[in-house]
């Protein structure tokens, strides 16, 4: 008679049976929202020919949404049997082995909405409250091999008036006082959305880019990612712009809503839309002077700040080229033209 002998299931042997060994690079551009995302992608696209050639493989979201990641992110269900989460985390690994056998050093994922959507952040009025989830997730997909990651992130000042912006233009909710008041008063900053990250991803070299130092220019925003020389086709494009006051009030117009019915912020002026007070604007600029204090001073070993060598924080401007083709991004003073780097001023 035989005997079934069960031999245990020891560690290695574990590590053998997960499967795929990156022999490649995997490089995620998470975005965030509103600091160039779409630009960048733009200009990735431009060069692709060059960067595959070069070894870089690009997943850009047309390829991601309502494909590759399509069910990665969301809460795990079964359809005919079939757990529809597990399914994503296989093409994930499918497609990135597919690259890695057709001769890609590197991966490179550029997709903002990895990290969660900008309507989740204002209804929960919190930065990327769901990332450090989402990201695990992302990380399991790709058995751990993801090597570096690399953020934009901007004032929290500018980044919620630019969110809510061009929400606002797709027919978006307006947001009420007491929504801009938890906005202004949210405890989380950038700090906590970098510290989550590190805790989903601690394998991973966490990159930290200022967007008042790297807007427009996507050539060095990959040169950071990849740490290759970048190409400059296609680098100073600037897309996807938000709204500004008078294209908000046109399409307030069009959605009904009478000029006389609409907040002051919203009814007067012209340029960018701030729609904090004061008082709100100045919290927000203070968080994120706090925030680049504290990445300034290492971040607590958790990521790196990477500063543009060629810009010097304070008074910088963007070359008028660089605001000149494709759109204009969201506009920082009363002019197309110039471009305030400085901490305190940014609202």
């Amino acid at each position: 008679m035989t005997v079934a002998v069960s031999l245990p299931r020891l560690p290695c042997a574990a590590m053998i049976r997960k499967g795929i060994v990156w022999l490649m690079d995997i490089i995620l551009h998470v975005g965030a929202h509103r600091t160039g995302s779409t630009s960048f992608q733009h200009y990735i696209r431009g060069n692709r020919s060059r960067l595959m050639a070069e070894g870089t493989a690009l997943w850009e979201p047309h390829m991601l949404r309502k494909g590759v990641f399509d069910g990665l992110f969301a809460a795990p269900r079964m359809l005919n049997g079939r757990n529809l989460q597990r399914r994503a985390m296989g093409r994930v690994r499918l497609h990135a082995a597919q690259a890695q056998r057709a001769g890609a050093e590197r991966l490179l994922v550029s997709e903002e909405n990895m990290i969660g959507a900008p309507r989740a952040c204002l209804r929960a009025a919190s930065l990327y409250p769901a990332i450090g989830e989402r990201m695990a997730r992302l990380d399991a997909a790709f058995e751990g091999g993801i090597t570096r990651v690399v953020m934009c992130i901007r004032a929290q000042d500018l980044w919620w008036s630019s969110i809510a912006a061009f929400g606002l233009a797709r027919g978006h909710q307006l947001p009420d006082a007491v929504r801009l008041e938890a906005l202004a008063t949210s405890p989380r900053t950038w700090r906590d959305v970098i510290t989550d990250l590190s805790c989903a991803l601690p394998q991973a070299e966490i990159k930290i880019l200022p967007f008042e130092q790297f807007a427009g220019q996507a050539d060095k925003v990959l040169a950071q990612a990849t740490g290759h020389p970048a190409p400059l086709a296609h680098a100073e494009s600037w897309l996807n712009r938000s709204p500004d006051l008078e294209m908000l009030r046109r399409r307030m117009a069009e959605n009904g809503m009478p000029t006389a019915e609409l907040p002051a912020h919203l009814a007067e002026g012209e340029g960018r839309w701030n729609p904090f007070t004061p008082g709100q604007s100045a919290a927000l600029r203070e968080a994120y002077t706090d925030d680049m204090m504290w990445l300034t001073a290492g971040a607590d070993g958790l990521a790196t700040l990477t500063e543009d060598p060629s810009r010097t924080r304070a008074g910088q401007s963007l070359s008028a080229g660089a605001l000149t083709k494709g759109q204009s991004h969201d506009q920082h003073t009363h002019t197309h033209t110039r471009f305030q780097g400085r901490l305190a001023q940014t609202g």
